[in-house]
Protein backbone atom coordinates (compact mmCIF):
# COMPACT_ATOMS: atom_id res chain seq x y z
CA UNK A 1 0.00 0.00 0.00
CA UNK A 2 1.45 3.42 -1.00
CA UNK A 3 0.64 6.24 1.48
CA UNK A 4 -0.48 9.49 -0.15
CA UNK A 5 -1.72 11.60 2.76
CA UNK A 6 -2.24 15.20 1.65
CA UNK A 7 -1.17 14.30 -1.89
CA UNK A 8 -3.47 14.42 -4.90
CA UNK A 9 -4.30 10.97 -6.13
CA UNK A 10 -5.50 12.41 -9.43
CA UNK A 11 -3.81 10.48 -12.19
CA UNK A 12 -3.31 13.49 -14.40
CA UNK A 13 -1.22 15.22 -11.78
CA UNK A 14 0.51 12.37 -9.97
CA UNK A 15 1.68 10.94 -13.27
CA UNK A 16 3.34 14.27 -13.98
CA UNK A 17 5.58 14.19 -10.92
CA UNK A 18 9.16 15.36 -11.15
CA UNK A 19 10.55 11.82 -11.09
CA UNK A 20 8.65 10.74 -14.23
CA UNK A 21 10.38 10.80 -17.60
CA UNK A 22 8.50 12.77 -20.24
CA UNK A 23 8.69 10.67 -23.41
CA UNK A 24 6.61 12.98 -25.59
CA UNK A 25 5.00 16.39 -25.16
CA UNK A 26 3.28 18.31 -27.92
CA UNK A 27 -0.08 19.25 -29.46
CA UNK A 28 -1.81 18.92 -26.09
CA UNK A 29 -0.52 15.40 -25.47
CA UNK A 30 1.87 14.39 -22.71
CA UNK A 31 3.19 10.85 -22.36
CA UNK A 32 5.17 10.05 -19.22
CA UNK A 33 6.91 6.90 -18.07
CA UNK A 34 7.78 6.10 -14.45
CA UNK A 35 9.91 3.25 -13.21
CA UNK A 36 10.47 1.79 -9.75
CA UNK A 37 13.05 -1.00 -9.37
CA UNK A 38 13.83 -2.36 -5.91
CA UNK A 39 15.74 -5.55 -5.14
CA UNK A 40 16.56 -6.85 -1.68
CA UNK A 41 18.59 -9.43 0.18
CA UNK A 42 16.00 -10.42 2.78
CA UNK A 43 15.40 -12.83 5.62
CA UNK A 44 11.78 -12.53 6.73
CA UNK A 45 10.61 -12.51 10.32
CA UNK A 46 9.64 -16.11 11.08
CA UNK A 47 10.50 -19.44 12.65
CA UNK A 48 12.78 -20.88 9.95
CA UNK A 49 13.35 -18.27 7.27
CA UNK A 50 16.32 -18.27 4.90
CA UNK A 51 18.16 -15.42 3.22
CA UNK A 52 16.86 -14.82 -0.30
CA UNK A 53 16.88 -12.31 -3.14
CA UNK A 54 13.49 -10.60 -3.21
CA UNK A 55 12.05 -8.38 -5.95
CA UNK A 56 9.95 -5.84 -4.13
CA UNK A 57 9.15 -3.38 -6.90
CA UNK A 58 9.76 -3.90 -10.59
CA UNK A 59 7.22 -1.51 -12.05
CA UNK A 60 6.71 0.51 -15.20
CA UNK A 61 3.92 3.10 -15.17
CA UNK A 62 2.59 4.60 -18.40
CA UNK A 63 0.62 7.84 -18.23
CA UNK A 64 -1.13 9.61 -21.12
CA UNK A 65 -2.61 13.07 -20.55
CA UNK A 66 -4.56 15.15 -23.11
CA UNK A 67 -5.19 18.84 -22.53
CA UNK A 68 -8.77 19.46 -23.69
CA UNK A 69 -8.78 23.16 -22.95
CA UNK A 70 -11.02 25.11 -20.57
CA UNK A 71 -9.17 23.57 -17.58
CA UNK A 72 -10.14 20.04 -18.66
CA UNK A 73 -7.89 17.01 -19.13
CA UNK A 74 -8.37 13.42 -20.20
CA UNK A 75 -5.97 10.81 -18.84
CA UNK A 76 -5.17 7.12 -18.99
CA UNK A 77 -2.87 4.98 -16.85
CA UNK A 78 -1.41 1.55 -17.58
CA UNK A 79 0.97 0.04 -15.02
CA UNK A 80 2.78 -3.29 -15.13
CA UNK A 81 4.77 -5.14 -12.47
CA UNK A 82 7.45 -7.70 -13.35
CA UNK A 83 8.08 -9.22 -9.93
CA UNK A 84 6.48 -12.54 -10.89
CA UNK A 85 8.66 -12.84 -13.98
CA UNK A 86 11.80 -12.14 -11.96
CA UNK A 87 10.81 -14.87 -9.50
CA UNK A 88 10.31 -17.39 -12.31
CA UNK A 89 6.53 -17.57 -12.15
CA UNK A 90 4.51 -18.43 -15.24
CA UNK A 91 2.99 -15.00 -15.88
CA UNK A 92 5.74 -12.74 -17.22
CA UNK A 93 3.98 -9.51 -16.20
CA UNK A 94 1.22 -8.44 -13.87
CA UNK A 95 -1.29 -5.71 -14.63
CA UNK A 96 -1.39 -3.43 -11.59
CA UNK A 97 -3.43 -0.45 -12.78
CA UNK A 98 -5.48 0.23 -15.90
CA UNK A 99 -7.89 3.15 -15.91
CA UNK A 100 -9.10 6.21 -17.81
CA UNK A 101 -10.65 9.41 -16.57
CA UNK A 102 -11.47 13.09 -16.90
CA UNK A 103 -10.23 15.98 -14.80
CA UNK A 104 -11.85 19.38 -14.48
CA UNK A 105 -10.04 21.84 -12.25
CA UNK A 106 -9.42 20.14 -8.90
CA UNK A 107 -11.83 17.25 -9.50
CA UNK A 108 -11.28 14.03 -11.44
CA UNK A 109 -13.39 10.96 -12.16
CA UNK A 110 -11.82 7.68 -13.29
CA UNK A 111 -12.91 4.09 -13.95
CA UNK A 112 -10.99 0.85 -14.23
CA UNK A 113 -8.48 -1.18 -12.22
CA UNK A 114 -7.02 1.06 -9.53
CA UNK A 115 -6.58 1.69 -5.82
CA UNK A 116 -9.43 2.32 -3.41
CA UNK A 117 -9.65 5.59 -1.49
CA UNK A 118 -8.52 3.86 1.73
CA UNK A 119 -5.17 2.93 0.14
CA UNK A 120 -4.14 6.51 0.97
CA UNK A 121 -4.64 5.97 4.72
CA UNK A 122 -1.96 5.40 7.32
CA UNK A 123 1.49 6.35 8.62
CA UNK A 124 3.33 3.03 8.31
CA UNK A 125 6.92 3.44 7.06
CA UNK A 126 8.13 -0.17 7.28
CA UNK A 127 9.95 -1.38 4.17
CA UNK A 128 8.58 -4.94 4.49
CA UNK A 129 5.63 -5.52 6.81
CA UNK A 130 5.16 -8.83 8.60
CA UNK A 131 1.78 -7.69 9.92
CA UNK A 132 -0.69 -5.78 7.77
CA UNK A 133 -0.09 -2.03 7.47
CA UNK A 134 -3.57 -1.29 8.85
CA UNK A 135 -7.03 -2.86 8.91
CA UNK A 136 -7.88 -1.50 5.47
CA UNK A 137 -4.87 -3.36 4.09
CA UNK A 138 -6.14 -6.47 5.89
CA UNK A 139 -9.46 -6.17 4.03
CA UNK A 140 -9.04 -4.76 0.48
CA UNK A 141 -7.33 -1.72 -1.02
CA UNK A 142 -7.73 -2.14 -4.80
CA UNK A 143 -10.03 -3.66 -7.40
CA UNK A 144 -10.72 -3.96 -11.11
CA UNK A 145 -14.29 -2.59 -11.22
CA UNK A 146 -13.56 0.70 -9.52
CA UNK A 147 -15.23 4.08 -10.01
CA UNK A 148 -13.19 6.80 -8.30
CA UNK A 149 -13.64 10.52 -7.59
CA UNK A 150 -10.74 12.72 -6.40
CA UNK A 151 -11.07 16.25 -5.05
CA UNK A 152 -7.77 17.98 -4.32
CA UNK A 153 -7.94 21.48 -2.82
CA UNK A 154 -5.12 23.55 -1.33
CA UNK A 155 -5.55 22.15 2.17
CA UNK A 156 -8.09 19.39 1.72
CA UNK A 157 -8.14 16.05 -0.08
CA UNK A 158 -11.26 13.93 -0.58
CA UNK A 159 -11.29 10.57 -2.36
CA UNK A 160 -14.39 8.46 -2.96
CA UNK A 161 -14.38 5.00 -4.54
CA UNK A 162 -16.80 2.18 -5.14
CA UNK A 163 -16.01 -1.36 -6.25
CA UNK A 164 -18.92 -2.56 -8.37
CA UNK A 165 -20.28 -6.08 -8.09
CA UNK A 166 -19.07 -7.57 -11.38
CA UNK A 167 -21.31 -9.74 -13.53
CA UNK A 168 -18.41 -11.87 -14.71
CA UNK A 169 -16.67 -14.35 -12.41
CA UNK A 170 -13.35 -13.49 -14.10
CA UNK A 171 -13.49 -9.90 -12.88
CA UNK A 172 -15.49 -10.29 -9.67
CA UNK A 173 -13.50 -9.34 -6.58
CA UNK A 174 -16.18 -8.18 -4.16
CA UNK A 175 -18.09 -4.94 -3.82
CA UNK A 176 -17.76 -1.97 -1.51
CA UNK A 177 -17.56 1.75 -0.90
CA UNK A 178 -14.66 3.80 0.50
CA UNK A 179 -13.92 7.36 1.56
CA UNK A 180 -10.70 9.08 2.57
CA UNK A 181 -10.25 12.66 3.77
CA UNK A 182 -7.17 14.60 4.86
CA UNK A 183 -6.30 18.14 5.86
CA UNK A 184 -3.68 20.08 7.79
CA UNK A 185 -4.37 21.94 11.05
CA UNK A 186 -1.60 23.89 12.81
CA UNK A 187 1.02 21.88 10.97
CA UNK A 188 -0.53 18.52 11.83
CA UNK A 189 -1.66 16.34 8.91
CA UNK A 190 -4.95 14.68 9.82
CA UNK A 191 -6.53 11.78 7.96
CA UNK A 192 -9.75 9.77 8.28
CA UNK A 193 -11.12 6.85 6.27
CA UNK A 194 -14.10 4.50 6.16
CA UNK A 195 -14.79 1.34 4.18
CA UNK A 196 -17.66 -1.11 3.82
CA UNK A 197 -16.59 -4.17 1.83
CA UNK A 198 -18.08 -7.54 0.94
CA UNK A 199 -15.55 -10.01 -0.44
CA UNK A 200 -18.27 -12.36 -1.76
CA UNK A 201 -21.70 -10.73 -2.28
CA UNK A 202 -23.28 -14.15 -2.83
CA UNK A 203 -22.59 -14.93 0.83
CA UNK A 204 -23.88 -12.62 3.54
CA UNK A 205 -21.26 -10.91 5.62
CA UNK A 206 -19.58 -7.58 4.92
CA UNK A 207 -16.96 -5.79 7.01
CA UNK A 208 -16.90 -2.20 8.25
CA UNK A 209 -13.50 -0.56 8.70
CA UNK A 210 -12.66 2.94 9.88
CA UNK A 211 -9.51 4.72 10.87
CA UNK A 212 -7.95 8.04 11.91
CA UNK A 213 -4.36 9.25 11.60
CA UNK A 214 -2.10 12.18 12.45
CA UNK A 215 1.36 13.26 11.31
CA UNK A 216 3.57 16.09 12.51
CA UNK A 217 6.90 17.30 11.15
CA UNK A 218 8.83 18.94 13.99
CA UNK A 219 11.86 19.65 11.81
CA UNK A 220 14.29 17.49 13.78
CA UNK A 221 11.95 14.49 13.33
CA UNK A 222 8.59 13.46 11.89
CA UNK A 223 6.05 11.69 14.07
CA UNK A 224 2.97 9.72 13.08
CA UNK A 225 0.18 7.69 14.65
CA UNK A 226 -2.87 5.91 13.30
CA UNK A 227 -5.68 3.72 14.57
CA UNK A 228 -7.95 1.48 12.53
CA UNK A 229 -10.77 -0.87 13.48
CA UNK A 230 -12.50 -3.66 11.54
CA UNK A 231 -15.84 -5.26 12.45
CA UNK A 232 -17.32 -8.13 10.43
CA UNK A 233 -20.24 -8.66 12.80
CA UNK A 234 -18.56 -11.54 14.59
CA UNK A 235 -15.00 -10.37 15.30
CA UNK A 236 -13.64 -6.91 16.04
CA UNK A 237 -10.00 -6.12 15.33
CA UNK A 238 -8.12 -3.02 16.50
CA UNK A 239 -4.76 -1.90 15.14
CA UNK A 240 -2.37 0.81 16.33
CA UNK A 241 0.67 2.23 14.51
CA UNK A 242 3.39 4.55 15.76
CA UNK A 243 6.28 5.82 13.66
CA UNK A 244 9.17 8.28 13.81
CA UNK A 245 11.49 9.41 11.02
CA UNK A 246 14.70 11.16 12.09
CA UNK A 247 16.86 12.85 9.41
CA UNK A 248 20.31 12.04 10.78
CA UNK A 249 21.89 13.74 7.75
CA UNK A 250 20.75 15.50 4.57
CA UNK A 251 21.06 12.20 2.72
CA UNK A 252 20.04 9.74 5.47
CA UNK A 253 16.77 9.04 7.31
CA UNK A 254 16.35 6.74 10.30
CA UNK A 255 12.89 5.22 10.69
CA UNK A 256 11.44 3.59 13.82
CA UNK A 257 7.99 2.08 14.18
CA UNK A 258 5.67 -0.12 16.21
CA UNK A 259 2.43 -1.93 15.33
CA UNK A 260 -0.05 -3.71 17.60
CA UNK A 261 -3.09 -5.78 16.59
CA UNK A 262 -5.81 -6.77 19.06
CA UNK A 263 -8.38 -9.28 17.83
CA UNK A 264 -11.34 -10.76 19.73
CA UNK A 265 -10.64 -14.32 20.80
CA UNK A 266 -6.96 -14.20 19.79
CA UNK A 267 -3.71 -13.26 21.44
CA UNK A 268 -2.50 -9.72 20.78
CA UNK A 269 0.53 -9.41 18.51
CA UNK A 270 3.03 -6.57 18.19
CA UNK A 271 5.81 -5.79 15.73
CA UNK A 272 8.65 -3.28 15.85
CA UNK A 273 11.00 -2.18 13.08
CA UNK A 274 13.98 0.08 12.48
CA UNK A 275 15.29 1.10 9.08
CA UNK A 276 17.77 3.46 7.50
CA UNK A 277 17.57 4.91 3.98
CA UNK A 278 20.46 6.67 2.23
CA UNK A 279 19.78 8.74 -0.91
CA UNK A 280 22.76 9.67 -3.02
CA UNK A 281 23.20 13.48 -2.94
CA UNK A 282 23.81 13.73 -6.69
CA UNK A 283 20.85 11.48 -7.60
CA UNK A 284 18.07 11.31 -4.99
CA UNK A 285 16.18 8.70 -7.00
CA UNK A 286 18.97 6.23 -6.24
CA UNK A 287 18.97 4.89 -2.67
CA UNK A 288 20.24 2.03 -0.53
CA UNK A 289 18.55 0.84 2.64
CA UNK A 290 18.53 -1.66 5.49
CA UNK A 291 15.93 -2.79 8.02
CA UNK A 292 15.50 -5.07 11.01
CA UNK A 293 12.14 -6.18 12.43
CA UNK A 294 10.64 -8.62 14.89
CA UNK A 295 7.32 -9.63 16.45
CA UNK A 296 6.46 -10.88 19.93
CA UNK A 297 5.13 -14.22 18.69
CA UNK A 298 6.64 -17.25 20.42
CA UNK A 299 9.54 -18.89 18.63
CA UNK A 300 9.84 -16.16 15.99
CA UNK A 301 13.28 -14.98 14.95
CA UNK A 302 14.17 -11.43 13.96
CA UNK A 303 14.20 -10.62 10.26
CA UNK A 304 16.45 -8.28 8.33
CA UNK A 305 17.01 -6.95 4.82
CA UNK A 306 19.23 -4.70 2.78
CA UNK A 307 18.79 -3.52 -0.78
CA UNK A 308 18.88 -0.85 -3.47
CA UNK A 309 16.18 1.19 -5.18
CA UNK A 310 16.37 2.99 -8.51
CA UNK A 311 13.41 4.99 -9.79
CA UNK A 312 12.57 7.68 -12.31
Amino acid sequence: MKKLILAAAIAATTAGSASAATIYEGKGLTYKLKGDFQIQLRKDVGTDQKLDVEFDDLELKNSVIYDLGNDMKAFGQLDFGYKNAAEGKTDSSHLEEAYVGMQYGNVSVSIGQQNFAVDSFGVDEQLEDTLKEDQFDATKTSGNDVVRVDVNMDNFTLILTTELEAGSEKSADGKGVDIFMSTSVAGVELGAAYQNFDEDPSVSGDVDVWGVSAKYDAGFAEFGVDYSKADDGAVETDQYNLMTIVPVAKTTDLGLGWTKIEEDGSNDVSEWYANVVYKFPTQKNVSVFAEIADTDKDGVKMGYLTGMRVKF
